[in-house]
């Protein structure tokens, strides 16, 4: 007798017909004490297991409850109802673990819909309901992707230091590793906390970044990515940020901005690609979630496609390309900013462009995913390349229909005279950096790279609303449970 997972013995349909078989999982819902619907997280359909009364004695049948996890011995036989191929006639079961009903009825377990917010407020048991195990399972797709793409390209897997002494971008909300006393904190002469003292010599902080450090990799290893967790303490309550979220950070050596790009959206697509081809019944099943949400939306809010659409509307289009200037010349002219539609107008060139402004490039200007690219230099990172006009450098944004930013990156700054320049002018240490300069000291060559927020691309393949809803436990301002 055969163990099959739920989703495998769905998937072979008629050709389990009379084989016996085993399955195990939890139970959805147990309908006229007759009809148990099985789940076991390998995919969003549950098998129908059938029992027959002769078989079975009413204490057992009164233990197996909403939630209870059971183990299953039964016979495929062809269902006679709808929406199934087949089901499972038990022969018998074993109950692992008991649900009193009353406890079920105080958490998200029990069967009918609960809100996004009652299901954070459990997020240890939300993996047992259909929208979130969805998630995480296109979570997982992407994941592998990610790795799997690098991989066929010639990258290098780098694991870059969680802890670090650096602030890559240069924002200064990090959260601040130390071992010290809290209640009893050394000082120096000045009266400051003595971080040479602390367990690393000297202040030290959770990264918010690994290019950095992936520079120097790529710098011998020519091709690299970076995966792993990255943290911000910004004090943001919005559906869009995190304070702990994970990060894809590949560098290139001989890279210069357009193959950064090409890379980009060769990247971007075929991740998409994959969880379309390896999440069918869970994207349909958030694509329907999706419609039924945007019927509540007021019009002005509502999106033009579905869920299917707008990832089917990235597959097919060719990026758009276009320089930050160009984009100001279109934005300052559009409806919205003559008409005062938007809540941080365009007026003059060097403003920093909102998700509003970036969404209406894609969404409505162009009807097609945007890549921007030189934008000027005081509104980006240190080390992004110069141009020639001394104002703009060599950065990109990849901008997605319904998120915006999905994608930032740029040519790295690989000369030592411009680099130390723009260093100083933004009262960055050397000396912190010697490391990051002497990259530039032994065969300087022209580099690129990216990040991508692994959220934010579940997000977009998800259609959910709300960043805290495609992480498995999230962290935010006053929340670390779990």
């Amino acid at each position: 007798m055969k163990v099959y997972s739920i989703k495998e013995l769905l998937s072979k349909g008629k050709d389990a017909l009379q084989e016996e078989v085993i399955i195990n999982g939890w139970v959805r819902s147990f309908r006229s004490n007759q009809f148990i619907a099985l789940n076991d997280g390998s995919g969003q359909n549950n098998v129908q297991i059938v029992i027959d009364y002769n078989n079975f004695d009413t204490d057992t049948l009164k233990q197996i409850t909403t939630a209870s996890s059971l183990r299953v011995e039964g016979i495929v036989a062809e269902s006679k109802g709808a929406g199934q191929d087949i089901e499972v006639i038990a022969k018998t079961i074993k109950i692992y673990g008991y649900a009193h009903p009353d406890d079920v009825q105080e958490t998200i377990l029990q069967p009918k819909k609960h809100s996004l917010e009652k299901l954070r407020e459990q997020a240890h048991l939300r993996f047992r309901t259909n929208t979130f195990a969805a998630v995480m399972r296109v979570r997982n797709a992407l994941s592998f992707a990610i790795h799997q793409y690098f991989n066929t390209n010639g990258f290098c897997y780098i694991n870059t230091p969680i802890i670090t002494g650096s602030d890559a971008e240069g924002a200064g909300e990090m959260f601040t590793v130390t071992n010290f006393n809290l209640d009893n904190l050394p000082k120096n002469e000045k009266g400051h906390t003595d971080f040479t003292q602390d367990f690393f010599g000297k202040k030290t902080n959770l990264t918010v970044s690994g290019q950095l450090e992936g520079e120097t990799a790529a710098m011998g290893l020519g091709k690299i990515y970076t995966f792993g967790p990255t943290f911000r303490a910004e004090n943001s309550n919005t559906s869009r940020h995190l304070a702990e979220f994970w990060m894809v950070e590949p560098e290139m050596a001989f890279y210069d901005l357009e193959q950064n790009i090409d890379l980009a959206e060769d990247f971007l697509k075929y991740c998409i690609q994959y969880a379309v081809d390896h999440c069918k019944d869970d994207l349909e099943f958030l694509n329907k979630r999706f419609e039924e949400e945007q019927k509540q939306k007021p019009k002005e809010e509502k999106s033009e496609h579905n869920l299917l659409e707008k990832l089917d509307f990235v597959l097919s289009n060719k990026f758009v390309r276009l320089s930050y200037t160009e984009a100001i010349e279109i934005l300052k002219k559009s409806k919205p900013n003559q008409k005062g539609k938007f809540k941080y107008p365009i007026e003059e060139w060097g403003a920093d462009l909102q998700s509003e402004h970036e969404r209406y490039l894609v969404e409505k200007h162009f009807k097609t995913p945007v890549v921007l690219f030189d934008y000027p230099s005081k509104i980006k990172a240190f080390y992004m390349r110069l141009n020639d006009d001394n104002k703009t450098v060599r950065a990109m944004d990849v901008l997605f229909p319904g998120i915006g930013e999905i994608i930032g990156g740029s040519q790295r700054e690989e000369r030592m005279d411009v680099l130390k320049m723009k260093m100083e002018e933004l009262n960055i240490d050397e000396k912190e950096l010697w490391w990051y300069l002497d990259t530039r000291k032994f065969g300087t060559v022209p580099h690129s790279g990216f990040g991508l927020g692994l959220e934010r691309l579940v997000l977009f393949v998800t259609g959910m609303g709300n960043i805290r809803d495609v992480i498995a436990f999230p962290r935010t301002p006053n929340s670390a449970e779990f």
